[in-house]
């Protein structure tokens, strides 16, 4: 299948909210009513619901996201091999 490049944030959008409302809606629906005759009728509500919402978090928070990730300056910890080897380094730079 070849799509556009330029629907892809819409595509990715899409399949994410289907996945989280339908796995999400389905799990509180059914901690919460149980499984009884209208189980798939409030589920199937609910899910609709959810998806709408689901929509526009999926589309507009990973931009938010990224621009809060970009600010932040992640490093790493060194192992503790190499913070040994950093004390003895410092310390032989010491003693000279």
């Amino acid at each position: 299948m070849k799509i556009n490049v330029k629907y892809r944030n819409i595509i990715y959008a899409c399949l994410m909210a289907f996945c989280m409302s339908f796995f999400i809606s389905f799990i509180l629906v059914s901690i919460n009513r149980g499984y009884d005759h209208q189980f798939l009728s409030a589920w199937l509500k609910t899910w609709s619901q959810a998806f709408i919402c689901a929509f526009f978090g999926a589309y507009f928070f990973p931009r938010v996201i990224q621009q809060i990730m970009r600010r932040i300056n992640f490093v790493e910890k060194p192992l503790m091999i190499e913070k040994d080897l950093l004390e003895k380094k410092t310390m032989d730079d010491a003693s000279r």
